[in-house]
């Protein structure tokens, strides 16, 4: 699993730091930047496993591209990486919007962002996963003694292997969540994890985890 080549596009906290424990996981990894970008101190928290490209070059090297942008670039993003045919896309991304109540989805036509972006890139085996939870468990997934989950949902069984065994071996537990129109019930989920976080008094440091009852 280790040789499988991933390409992080978006260095913000999410990317950022999902590419650095990847890179320290033992995956070889390439952040996607615009021109001119300066990922010096990104690179060196990656201890030298990592490398810098344009979008379209390291798309073009990996074997999987997770996508962690703004939701309203995720779909100009997916078209700039180019031709993704056969190549696993993983969307970190959630359409949201803020009112006085908190959190809410933003209607996407297609169903879900996901959805939106298999079709602007129909080549992509698209998978959602590592979106709902906070940056700071995309750099440390333990949680209490325990491996935070990663829901997975989309149509291609062997993609949904692919991304499980990422994130099984960065130190997550995968959770199959089932094909691609479950997308946007992780992004609803997502809005409910933001919501307790910033309006629900809980904090960052909290995750959903699937537990199962103890045998008697």
């Amino acid at each position: 699993m280790a040789d499988v080549k991933i390409a992080i596009i978006g260095v913000g906290n999410v990317g950022g730091n999902l590419g650095v424990l990847l890179a320290r996981s033992g995956f070889p990894v390439r952040f996607g930047v615009r021109p001119g970008a300066d990922v010096k101190a990104l690179l060196e928290r990656c201890g030298g496993q990592a490398q810098a490209g344009s979008v379209r070059e390291v798309s073009a090297w990996a074997d999987v591209v997770f996508l962690a942008v703004p939701a309203n670039a995720a779909v100009a993003v997916a078209r700039e990486a180019g031709d993704l045919t056969g190549k696993v896309g993983v969307d970190c991304n959630n359409p949201v919007a803020f009112d006085a109540s908190g959190p809410t989805v933003l209607p996407v036509p297609e169903g879900s962002l996901t959805a939106a972006l298999a079709k602007a890139a129909p080549g992509a085996r698209w998978v959602k996963a590592f979106n709902t939870f906070g940056a700071e468990f995309h750099g440390d997934p333990s949680l209490s003694g325990m491996a935070v989950d990663v829901q997975l949902a989309g149509d291609d069984a062997a993609a949904k292997d692919t991304v499980a065994a990422i994130a099984k071996q960065a130190g997550f537990q995968p959770v199959d969540c089932g094909p691609l129109r479950n997308a946007s019930l992780l992004e609803h989920l997502a809005v409910l994890w933001i919501h307790l976080a910033v309006k629900g008094g809980q904090g960052r440091q909290v995750a959903f985890k699937l537990l199962p009852r103890a045998a008697s």
